[in-house]
C-alpha cells in the first residue's frame, strides 16, 4: 500500500508538475502573443508617424515652392509694369518733341511767309525774258509748298 500510496503521489506529482508546465507554457505563449502585437502596433505607429513627418514635409517643401513662384511672380508683373511705364514715357516724349519740331517748322514757315510777302519780286529781264520778251518757253510753272500742321499742300500757278 505504500508502494501504491507512493505511486499515486507521485503521478499527481506528476500531473501537477504537467498542470503548472502547460500553464507556465500558456503564459508565456501569451506573453509571446502580446510582445508580437506590442512590436507591431509600435512598428504601425512608427511607419504611420514616418509617413506623416514625409507628408508634412512634402507640404512645407510645396507651400515654401509657392510662395517663391508669387514672389517671383510678383517680381515680373513689377517688371513689366515698369517696362510699360518707361514705354509710355519714351512716347510721351516722342510725341512732345514731334510737336515741338511741328510748332517750330510752323512758326519758321508763316515767318517766312511774312518775309516772302514783303521781299522785292526779281526782275523778269534777269531771268530769260530779255528785253521784256519770251526766250521761247510758253508757259512758266511756280510752285509753292504750303504746310499747315502735319499736311503739305503743293500749290502750283501756271503763267
Amino acid at each position: 500500500m505504500n508502494i501504491q500510496l507512493e505511486k499515486v503521489k507521485q503521478e499527481e506529482e506528476f500531473e501537477r508538475r504537467k498542470r503548472t508546465a502547460e500553464k507556465k507554457l500558456r503564459e508565456w505563449m501569451q506573453k509571446k502573443r502580446e510582445e508580437g502585437r506590442k512590436e507591431r502596433e509600435q512598428k504601425l505607429n512608427k511607419e504611420m508617424a514616418e509617413k506623416a513627418a514625409r507628408e508634412l514635409e512634402k507640404k512645407q517643401l510645396q507651400e515654401k515652392a509657392e510662395v517663391k513662384y508669387n514672389e517671383w511672380l510678383k517680381k515680373k508683373r513689377a517688371e513689366e509694369s515698369e517696362k510699360k511705364k518707361k514705354e509710355k514715357e519714351k512716347e510721351k516724349e516722342r510725341q512732345a518733341e514731334l510737336q515741338e519740331k511741328k510748332e517750330r517748322a510752323e512758326k519758321i514757315f508763316n515767318e517766312w511767309l511774312r518775309n516772302a510777302r514783303n521781299k522785292p519780286r526779281p526782275v523778269l529781264n534777269g531771268y530769260g525774258f530779255p528785253h521784256g520778251k519770251s526766250t521761247g518757253l510758253k508757259k512758266y510753272v511756280y510752285f509753292v509748298y504750303v504746310v499747315t500742321g502735319s499736311n503739305i499742300y503743293k500749290c502750283f500757278e501756271v503763267m
